[in-house]
């Protein structure tokens, strides 16, 4: 694996969905403490603890998996930006995901918060994932 934390915390909760697991362990570091609190907020997630064992802190998440007429809805993680290409976007060009139905998690000046937050900020920032 390599350094990409938040591409690793995607990957782990896109496989954990994928998988119909419940719970998914995560490193602990700011970065994903706050990207999750975003999960947790916006309903991907339903529960999150904090789990330390040999000095280092790991985030277990309880995933959500909603229950649709053709089977289970998936949650869709998309790594944008990445170590190799930044992306980054001011606050009037931040894309709509699903016409405002997902959300663009976004790492600002002023922290990381979604896109709505940041349109009423109005500032913009490096675009970190896509999630619907």
């Amino acid at each position: 694996m390599g350094k990409d934390t938040i591409a690793n915390i995607i990957t782990s909760i896109r496989n954990a969905d994928l998988n119909k697991k419940r719970t998914v362990r995560i490193a602990s570091t700011n970065i994903t403490e706050n990207i999750v609190k975003i999960l947790l907020r916006e309903g991907f997630i339903e529960n999150v603890r904090k789990h330390q064992e040999s000095n280092k802190c790991f985030l277990v998440l309880t995933l959500r998996h909603r229950r649709t007429r053709k089977g289970i809805y998936r949650t869709i993680l998309k790594r944008i930006s990445r170590p190799g290409l930044r992306i980054y976007s001011n606050y009037q060009q931040i894309p709509k995901i699903l016409g405002g139905m997902g959300i663009v998690i976004l790492s600002t000046s002023r922290g990381i918060m979604t896109d709505r937050e940041a349109r009423l900020e109005k500032i913009g920032g490096e675009i970190l994932c896509y999630i619907w």
